[in-house]
């Protein structure tokens, strides 16, 4: 696959959760094992390098990311420098952002730092209800000043998630963290980082479109959840005054690009918005237009007939 024209789509949430360095850990396979029953499916579990040959296979785009939820549920982390290593191998097809607790600090700014300067990471990927911490935390300022400096996009998980869902307790994870409004002093302390609200943001989905209609920097991503459970106001905002802020993502493994765009195709959203969730938006935010690797972006012709949807 060469060049951005080939490209049919560009999914902004990808999860990498398998790795070839680590040793197996059992929390990890624990959550995994709640997140698959209560998705009600199997979930497939690639390596780096195999999500890289699925994307390809379908002529598509994947951000890849890990999360940091050491401090909070004892989970080993795939390494950041893992995911960069890897996705480095398949540039055509992965883009790679970064995962570090915001609560490390100082820490986690040197970090962040080193991540973007040696291994050049494209984004930050942020979970609160996992990681437990408040996205307006002013302790989690120091690491969200560097990716702003940078220019960086960070995502943040928003309302409800799988992690956890069903297990003892809910494994822990606390969905109060996930109020996608606590962004809202993030966009204004922070106006030049752009911010992506990761999912449907059940049941805070009105918060979500208020931020993102409110705030200039801030997307919304429609992954973890298929089409076809997307409430109308959701639809209606995304098919009109968001229709450039809505970002195309579909959670893999938890759920296919396959499975999510045959619902996405039923939802009524206009032929005319289509690309512009599907990849041109995602092409803008990311700078893949200034890519070195892509060359100069002129307005991408719509995916043929049947290619991705």
């Amino acid at each position: 696959m060469t060049g951005l024209n080939k490209v049919v789509a560009i999914d902004m949430h990808t999860h990498a959760t398998v790795s070839t360095r680590n040793a197996p850990d059992e929390v990890a396979i624990a959550f995994d094992a709640a997140m698959a029953a209560y998705f009600k499916e199997k979930m497939p579990r690639p390596t780096i390098a195999e999500t890289a040959a699925y994307y390809r296979e379908r002529n598509m785009m994947a951000v890849i990311f890990t999360v940091d939820t050491e401090r909070a549920n004892g989970q080993v982390r795939i390494t950041n420098e893992e995911v960069a290593e890897e996705s480095a191998q398949h540039q055509d097809v992965l883009i790679p952002f970064a995962s570090i607790d915001p609560m490390r600090g100082k820490m986690g700014a040197r970090e962040a730092r080193r991540l973007i300067k040696d291994y050049g990471v494209r984004g930050f990927k942020f979970h609160p209800s996992a990681q437990e911490f408040y996205p307006n935390d002013r302790d989690a300022y120091a690491l969200y000043e560097v990716i702003a400096e940078a220019g960086l996009p960070a995502v943040f998980h928003s309302g409800q998630t799988g992690v956890g869902a069903k297990m003892r307790g809910g494994g822990g994870v606390r969905l109060k963290y996930s109020d996608p409004m606590f962004l809202d002093d993030v966009a204004v302390d922070f106006p030049d980082m752009p911010i992506i609200i990761a999912h449907p943001s059940f049941p805070w989905q009105e918060n979500a479109l208020a931020v993102a209609t409110h705030k200039p920097q801030v997307y919304i991503d429609l992954s973890g959840w298929s089409p076809k459970y997307f409430s109308p106001l959701l639809i209606q905002y995304a098919n009109s005054i968001l229709k450039d802020k809505m970002l195309f993502g579909s959670d893999f493994p938890v759920i296919t690009p396959d499975r999510w765009l045959e619902d996405f195709d039923k939802i009524g959203i206009r032929p005319e918005v289509k690309p512009l969730i599907l990849r041109d938006n995602a092409v803008r935010l990311l700078g893949l237009d200034k890519d070195p690797v892509y060359g100069r972006y002129v307005r991408l012709a719509p995916p043929a007939l049947g290619e991705c949807c």
